[in-house]
């Protein structure tokens, strides 16, 4: 049944100011130093009490909230700042020491993902600090870096002693320090009881999940259920966020809403008494929050459900927007930190636009014949998708045009998929064939959610560009409010803007696809724009390409060879393996025919090979270690390796300068690929006469200051391309080299100004084209 659009009182309008107040001052008040607070403070709250003492008028009481906010959400962080200045860790981090920790896991440590030895992330908690004869009890939140191996496992509340390194976290991050760990934790106890439970449920459901289902959907359905994406193909994690779906495997109030659906209908169709009613689905209530791990979206989700249930118990109406607003207010000030979460914004954007938008919206729908399921989920989409645009395109520099479609398709899988993976959860434990069988139901609802995402993030232009950060989001808001005003002011034009929007959708968006040159014909190498990294693709004929690099995520590089229509991978060629060079990896390989992997020689003291090996094993390819002399050809293309020498491949040799160093030939065109070289190893190349001459230079590392004038000038190239990222904090690339690649006669692109660059043609007739407008 829909709900009715609700009736706002007083109540609603003093709190969402308030609400707003606690935010921005919990942004803003870490930023401001200790006196400016203890000035503010009283001067808040000194105009509190004279807006209370002139009346009780409208205004009174919201400006009143919103000073009463102020001045404690200032108070709050004044001292939470104080008490981090004046930890003895603190001091320890600005040391930079290496000292003996006692510190409790506060959430699962997270693995992050790229080839090289596993390291996770967790958020922890310190209570005691050893040094020397010294024993301080502390309770100080940090966060922790450790190795994956002896550290993937913990489970939330563990206590461990570490030697860690201890180094100071960023002012905005509302942490006490940042702790580095390199070795195995001693484990001191074991965690509660509690985390015990809920961890044997989550892996039991994603073992089950996997085992039966397979890896994407099975990697899925935990991440559904309980947020637990660790087992998530990192290519399917892609196609999620370029498709807008990327919230349904962060638990939040649609994870809680059907929860607590599923517990209280039958009670209510026995009629059970109300407060019984809201006890058992407050029990229910805590319980998920426990398996799902109180995350922001958890807790924020848990906290309004509470609310909700309260008004349940006492028999009032529910007022989900102060549900909303208190909740967002309490937990504010309990932990600050949440004001800066992405996912904590989200969540709240995309409640209040559901609770303030959607039923109107669905109520007009069906006031014109929509049937009501479709109009409510018409309507919930939409909003939701609105609301969360401007913080969507602000944080990932994307605008998605598919995400309301993808949504509207999504939606009618959610639930069933949520409610047969909890069943799934409970009954592995107890009888796991009967987990394996509600698993493989479960599967069919995430199957759908899988093949949405596929084909919504496969859509050209299905995810745009937009300026990111706190300017692109106001100006995604501005835009969406100033055409909202003019629908709504003018009516007669919508019919206008409909007629509009089919014809961008019908004609605009095809004419588009067959305009926009894109890829060129007769490519010899194009340079991915994937940010601060590496990724080449010398395109071979048909559907196959030859890759060098892949770099730092596997998102943009999967999308590159999708925009070159590469599906097929005969060679992978690897410079070497620092994560902004095959961090993106196992997106170019998957759903891609692999043949060989080639690197050059590695040291022998670069664990990251172990890694490597698995990623080769996976894609059913093989490994190939490459010398100076060898040579290679891939269709039109030839290989010439110039560099390392396997003699120079020691335990103590730099990674950066054992770079593989390769030129490729295509059709006469001379391409001089260097990875990440440093000036000593581009000079030693100069003395040795190694033959370095090319018609298009890749610049090493990027366009580093650590380069070599008489390596550039060796080249003789005519073209030099830069794989850079936008606003990178390197300073890439340098001026100094960029004014030397000029003195050498060479014209500079960059990917960070043209977007991929692609050498076109042959010899005597080639030019450099750009995919950027």
């Amino acid at each position: 049944m829909s709900v009715a659009p609700p009736r706002w009182t007083w109540v609603d309008l003093r709190l969402a100011p308030a609400t707003a107040a606690v935010w921005g001052g919990t942004l803003l008040a870490p930023l401001l130093p200790v006196p400016v607070l203890a000035v503010a403070v009283p001067l808040a709250l000194a105009a509190a009490v004279w807006v209370s003492r002139r009346g009780r008028s409208a205004v009174a009481v919201v400006l009143l909230g919103v000073l009463a906010a102020v001045a404690v959400t200032a108070a709050t962080a004044a001292v939470r700042a104080v008490a981090r200045e004046s930890s003895p860790l603190a001091e320890v981090a600005q040391e930079g020491r290496t000292v003996l920790l006692e510190l409790r896991l506060a959430g699962d440590p997270t693995a992050v993902r790229g080839v090289g030895p596993q390291r996770v992330v967790a958020e922890a908690t310190v209570t005691g600090l050893e040094h020397g004869e010294t024993r301080t009890r502390l309770d100080d939140a940090v966060v922790l870096f450790a190795p994956a191996e002896h550290w993937l496992e913990l489970l939330p509340g563990q206590v461990v002693r570490v030697r860690a390194a201890v180094s100071p976290a960023e002012v905005d991050e509302g942490l006490v320090a940042r702790v580095s760990v390199r070795g195995p934790p001693e484990l001191l106890g074991d965690p509660p009881w509690v985390q015990r439970a809920t961890g044997g449920l989550r892996d039991g459901l994603r073992d089950a999940a996997v085992r039966v289902l397979g890896p994407q959907a099975g990697g899925l359905l935990p991440g559904l259920v309980v947020g637990d994406t660790r087992a998530m193909d990192p290519v399917l994690v892609e196609d999620f966020r370029r498709a807008g779906l990327a919230h349904l495997t962060a638990v939040s109030g649609a994870n809680v809403a059907i929860v607590l659906a599923g517990v209280l209908a039958p009670l209510r169709r026995r009629a059970v008494d109300r407060r019984v009613q809201a006890l058992v689905a407050l029990v229910a209530l805590a319980a998920f929050v426990v398996l799902a791990r109180p995350s922001a979206s958890v807790v924020r989700a848990a906290a309004m459900g509470a609310v909700t249930l309260l008004a349940l118990a006492t028999g009032r109406s529910r007022a989900a927007l102060p549900a909303l607003g208190g909740a967002v207010v309490v937990l504010l000030l309990l932990d600050p930190a949440l004001a800066r979460d992405a996912g904590f914004a989200l969540s709240v954007a995309a409640t209040a636009a559901i609770v303030l938008l959607a039923p109107g919206w669905s109520r007009r729908l069906r006031e014109r014949g929509w049937p009501l399921p479709l109009a409510d989920a018409v309507a919930v989409a939409a909003a939701a998708g609105l609301a969360t645009a401007p913080l969507v395109a602000g944080l990932s520099g994307l605008v998605s045009p598919v995400s309301f479609p993808a949504n509207l398709l999504a939606a009618p899988a959610v639930a069933p998929a949520t409610v047969l993976g909890l069943l799934a959860a409970i009954s592995a434990a107890v009888v796991p064939p009967l987990g394996d069988a509600l698993v493989w139901l479960a599967g069919w609802p995430v199957r759908w959610l899988v093949v949405v995402a596929q084909r919504a993030a496969a859509l050209p232009d299905g995810a745009t560009g937009w300026p990111a950060g706190t300017r692109g989001a106001v100006l995604l808001t501005v835009l969406l409010l100033v055409a909202g005003w003019l629908l709504w002011r003018f009516p007669r034009a919508r019919p206008l803007a409909l007629a509009a929007l089919v014809g961008v959708v019908v004609l605009g968006w095809p004419l588009r696809q067959v305009t926009r040159g894109w890829p060129p014909e007769r490519a010899v190498i194009v340079a991915c724009d994937v940010g601060q990294g590496d990724a080449l693709v010398l395109p071979v004929g048909g559907d196959a390409g030859v890759l060098v690099d892949a770099g730092p995520d596997v998102g943009a590089v999967d999308a590159c060879l999708n925009r070159l229509g590469i599906n097929e991978l005969p060679l992978v060629l690897l410079s070497h393996l620092d994560a902004d060079h095959v961090g993106g990896l196992a997106g170019a390989l998957a759903g891609r025919a692999v043949g060989t992997i080639a690197t050059g020689t590695l040291s022998p003291a670069d664990h990251r090979t172990t890694d490597l090996e698995r990623v080769v094993h996976r894609a059913a390819a093989e490994h190939r270690v490459l010398a100076p002399g060898d040579e290679l050809t891939v269709g039109g293309v030839d290989v010439e390796v110039l560099a390392p020498r396997p003699e120079r491949a020691t335990a103590s040799a730099e990674p950066n300068d054992l770079s593989l160093v390769a030129r490729v030939t295509v059709r006469e065109v001379r391409v001089l690929l260097t990875g990440d070289l440093g000036a000593e190893a581009e000079a030693r190349l100069v003395r040795d006469g190694t033959d370095l001459r090319a018609d298009v230079l890749k610049v090493p590392h990027h366009g580093s200051g650590d380069f070599d004038e008489g390596f550039l000038t060796a080249t003789g190239a005519r073209v030099a391309l830069v794989s850079v990222g936008a606003d990178n904090t390197y300073g890439h690339p340098a001026p100094n080299l960029v004014a030397a690649l000029h003195r050498a006669g060479m014209r500079v692109h960059r990917t960070d100004r043209e977007g991929d660059l692609a050498v076109v043609g042959e010899k005597g007739a080639w030019g450099v084209a750009g995919s950027a407008p």
